[in-house]
């Protein structure tokens, strides 16, 4: 179901993307996280560790960015992975205010052998899709991600 807003075509046209947009977002996510708390895990907990694992030490400003998260929430995520045993934190020696974040090798072997699942229950959801859908979805996610960061 769409808009029930009687406004100009351009208007509903719009509010309907964005509705379904919002609501596909919302089943795919729903799912993983369910599937992440059955596991101890929150999202963000996750979506850290994941980071970690792909690119390396991170600052805590940049995980933040990459999460979509407040420096506030990214520090709490910090302080739960850390008292897991999971990352570390490590002082710039050249700048004492900067710290990177690093993955233990618990967190490391936490991170490797959750992934593989989580994996696949991005590829269950989206086999709701054919590869060409899949995409297209991409391109037009990454162009409406564009368009509104750079207007």
């Amino acid at each position: 179901m769409g808009t029930h807003y009687s406004g100009t075509k351009v208007e509903i046209r719009a509010l309907d993307a964005y509705i379904k947009l919002m609501r596909a977002a919302d089943s795919v996510q729903s799912g993983l996280e369910r599937a992440l708390e059955a596991e101890n895990l929150t999202e963000g907990q996750f979506g850290v560790l994941e980071i970690l694992l792909h690119l390396g030490p991170s600052a805590p400003g940049m995980l933040a960015r990459k999460l979509f998260r407040s420096d506030g929430n990214v520090t709490v995520l910090l302080d739960n992975l850390e008292r897991r045993g999971w990352i570390e934190r490590r002082r710039d020696a050249a700048d004492r205010r900067r710290q990177s974040i690093h993955l233990t090798a618990a967190g490391r072997a936490e991170i490797r052998r959750r992934f593989p699942p989580h994996v696949a229950r991005v590829v269950a959801a989206f086999s709701h899709l054919t590869a060409a859908e899949q995409e297209e979805l991409s391109r037009l996610c990454r162009k409406l991600g564009r368009g509104i960061r750079d207007a």
